[in-house]
């Protein structure tokens, strides 16, 4: 809670009252730190001096154009997995040489989006797609600069759903069918074979499965350098993970130096520059979810706190039930709490925000859902004809719309009646 504290029995996004955003803006509204996601950023930053590292921000955790920006004004380089989100970096600022081109299924328009502009690398995962990335770079007289994501099949112990790196997921290229990818693309005429990327997971909270996977990483580096391919950088990817409840995830320095430990004892890893992809770790705990309490209901020895917000607007409960703080933004007496279920009006038993927690509410009040500036707005949907919510930006004393509220009418702008 460092950017969101109480201050006179009131909780504040840095200087400003949740409760003047709730006034100027409606609920439900996301509202994020601008001096969290810098001081995150930062510390990245600063375990990484004098190093040749470039720390990428992953757009899926939260791509509103002013956190690209923001992270853009900072040095940040991206991690995108479509076109749409290379769009989204061009339009912020952001610079395309520092961007890296991931994901499993990238059409051939946005091999070609990204060839025109210049992007630092592509995190190819099968050789189907190293043929195709040949062909259109071919056509464009290009070569595409490459790296392989080796799938190092290490258990990163998170949710199966973010678990990328074990054998049975689509990502990747199993760790033992690497060297013959890599053999097959050092052969292809118009690809250019830069680096080697590696990827396992999100909401990792230990350092075990990061060095696990790096010494993979490092054991193929050692076969790739027998066949004559050298390579200029490791993607170590990310996947750090933040405190949501009782989580004790490493530091962001304690990250870095491990690794940097590990590739420092490695003769040939130690001429390569590193490149990471964090994305949770840096906007996750910079951000929350405003609401307001619409009713409150009993069913049977079940108490139920009906607010405006709901699964389309942030649906890690209901897609990974997962778990997220809930503070009241006026906290009430102590000894009017009760246990409450706080759900949305959507019409699914699956709509929750959060379970059985001790809270005194009353019919009006505002509630904060913290820890929901990573996969939040990012993952909302329009199910039930809802409008996605407002996103401010706070810096300081001021408050910034940095995205306006849906409109209904604006849900229903492109489609068309039968004549």
């Amino acid at each position: 809670m460092d950017a969101f504290q109480y201050r006179q029995g009131t909780l504040l996004a840095e200087g400003v009252a949740l409760t003047e955003i709730a006034q100027r803006f409606g609920t439900p509204t996301y509202v994020y730190s601008r001096r969290a996601i810098v001081d995150a950023f930062g510390e990245f930053r600063r375990a990484a001096a004098g190093r040749d590292v470039l720390v990428c921000y992953a757009l899926k955790a939260n791509s509103n154009l002013a956190v690209i920006d923001l992270l853009a004004r900072e040095g940040a380089g991206f991690d995108i997995v479509s076109g749409g989100e290379l769009q989204r970096v061009l339009a912020a600022g952001g610079d395309p040489a520092k961007v890296v081109f991931s994901g499993v299924g990238k059409t051939e328009a946005e091999m070609r989006m990204a060839l025109q502009a210049g992007v630092r690398c592509f995190n190819v995962e099968s050789e189907s797609e190293l043929a195709r990335l040949d062909r259109v770079a071919g056509s464009m007289g290009r070569h595409a600069p490459v790296s392989l994501r080796v799938n190092p099949d290490v258990d990163p112990g998170t949710h199966p759903y973010i678990s990328t790196g074990l054998r049975e997921s689509k990502f990747g290229i199993a760790h033992d069918a690497a060297l013959a990818a890599y053999r097959t693309a050092s052969r292809l005429p118009h690809i250019e074979v830069t680096g080697i990327d590696c990827h396992i997971g999100s909401q990792i909270t230990s350092l075990a499965p990061f060095l696990a996977a790096l010494d993979k990483v490092l054991e193929l580096i050692d076969a790739l350098h027998a066949e004559g391919i050298a390579l200029r950088h490791i993607d170590l990817g990310g996947g750090l993970g933040i405190r949501y409840d009782e989580e004790q995830p490493p530091s962001r320095g304690a990250l870095l130096a491990a690794v940097f430990e590990r590739i420092d004892r490695h003769a040939r890893g130690k001429s390569c520059a590193i490149l990471f992809e964090f994305g949770r770790s840096i906007v996750g705990n910079a951000g929350l979810l405003l609401t307001r309490v619409e009713c409150l209901k009993r069913n049977g020895e079940r108490r139920f706190a009906v607010v405006d917000a709901a699964m389309n607007d942030l649906m890690r409960p209901a897609l990974y039930e997962a778990w997220h703080p809930v503070w009241p933004v006026q906290p009430r007496e102590a000894d009017a709490q009760h246990s409450w279920d706080i759900v949305g009006p959507v019409c699914e038993s699956g709509d929750w925000l959060a379970r059985e927690r001790r809270l005194a509410l009353a019919e009006g009040d505002l509630l904060a859902i913290g820890s929901a500036g990573a996969y939040g707005m990012a993952m909302a949907s329009n199910y039930n004809t809802r409008p996605r919510a407002a996103e401010v930006m706070v810096d300081g004393g001021q408050a910034y719309l940095v995205r306006e509220r849906e409109t209904v009418e604006s849900l229903y702008a492109l489609e068309r009646r039968l004549p």
